[in-house]
């Protein structure tokens, strides 16, 4: 999307989660800049971050969050590029994944809810 990131985390509290978003921020911001040939803000709003409690909620999250690009009209053949579905393997029906050709960025959930609760609900389905 144009203005915006849709992000699952995991974090310690929310002290970890706060530290790990604005160096994210910062990160993105100074990247984006020197790509921009420019400086200054590069982020207009602060997170806004919901903690996910029950197995059902995560799956939900899941779902939006890697078919982000449908929820905003965007009808992809295969997966959105832009997530990190790639490496995902919770997908209902034999999604082709990149995981074995492509080196991961972002470490491995370890939190039963990310790796094993939401899977209680069923696995997801690709948008499109």
């Amino acid at each position: 999307m144009t203005n915006h990131l849709h992000l699952v985390c995991e974090a310690r509290d929310g002290r970890a989660l706060s530290s790990g978003i604005k160096g994210l921020c910062v990160r993105l911001a100074r990247a984006l800049n020197r790509f921009w040939k420019r400086s200054g803000r590069v982020f207009a709003d602060r997170y806004h971050a919901h903690v996910l409690k029950t197995p059902r909620e995560v799956r939900h999250a899941l779902a939006y969050v890697l078919n982000n690009a449908a929820h905003h009209g965007f009808h992809l053949r295969g997966l959105d590029p832009c997530s990190s579905g790639a490496w995902f393997d919770g997908w209902r029906g034999g999604v082709l994944r990149a995981a074995d050709q492509v080196a991961v960025s972002f470490p491995a959930a370890r939190s039963w809810l990310l790796t094993r609760g939401w899977r209680r609900h069923g696995l997801i389905r690709l948008a499109g």
